[in-house]
């Protein structure tokens, strides 16, 4: 076969290949605007970290959708906003990021995770969690979490609602200390064998065991690793010489020292 020969083939072979794109992209456009989303009776969640914790269920978000998007159901498919959709689910504080997209059955599929608390903040009657980006994001009807619990005078501003990360300086570097000292707790035997962590007025953090008397006044979330090696050192030196309860407070603020107080 001759070159010319062979180079028309292959162009008629490739025209004709476009004109097969154009013509069922064209039936699949005009398919788009027939074909209408069904209703939420269809609607497909996936919550890919359901097992972890469960804040948001299929059923929050059918309530979320006919709230702020309404009637979605019966549009045609070329017609559902599905930025929109993604929108109104991730402005609700639990979802970490979600992805909507539509199928040629009408179905509206929705996937999503969940934002993974790291510690929990309560502050009176108002409670918060942090993520472990510093993002904060209020209680959430179902779903609680167990992390380590701050309470007292917290150096956190948050309004009840609130979600974010905090504006202040100085309040997003305590934050952040915080998320820290939490991320070392987890890797070591104090995150079970604390029991509950306090702000007090002076901004000490005090640190409550499960079991004995013992306060420990651990100053301010600097320092870590140092702090708990004395508690460490109280546990082991200490401890075994006195009867249980024979101090009442730990002071390990201080680079080395262990200051005991019944």
């Amino acid at each position: 076969m001759k070159p010319i020969v062979r180079k028309g083939l292959g162009l008629l072979l490739v025209l004709g290949c476009a004109g097969i794109w154009i013509l069922t992209s064209g039936m699949s456009a005009r398919e788009r605007r027939v074909t209408t989303c069904q209703g939420k009776g269809t609607l497909d969640v996936t919550v890919t970290d359901s097992l972890e914790r469960r804040f948001v269920t299929r059923e929050d978000i059918e309530l979320w959708l006919e709230k702020e998007y309404r009637a979605y159901a019966g549009l045609p498919l070329d017609s559902v906003d599905l930025r929109r959709i993604e929108g109104i689910i991730n402005g609700h504080s639990a979802v970490r990021d979600c992805e909507a997209w539509l199928t040629d059955d009408g179905i509206l599929h929705v996937s999503l995770s969940q934002r993974q608390p790291v510690v929990r903040f309560q502050d009176g009657s108002n409670g918060y969690y942090a993520d472990a980006s510093g993002f904060l994001f209020p209680l959430q009807a179902r779903g609680s979490v167990q992390v380590p619990v701050i309470d007292g005078k917290l150096p956190l501003k948050v309004p009840r609602g609130f979600k974010g990360a905090p504006e202040d300086p100085q309040q997003k570097a305590w934050l952040d200390q915080i998320i820290g000292l939490v991320n070392y707790m987890e890797s070591t035997v104090w995150l079970r064998n604390i029991s509950q962590i306090s702000v007090n007025g002076k901004g000490d953090l005090v640190m409550i065991p499960r079991e004995g008397k013992e306060r420990f006044l651990f100053g301010s979330p600097t320092r870590v690793e140092d702090k708990f090696s004395l508690m460490g050192t109280y546990y082991q030196s200490v401890v075994p010489s006195h009867d249980p309860g024979w101090y009442q407070s730990v002071d390990v603020r201080f680079s080395g020292q262990l200051i005991c107080r019944r």
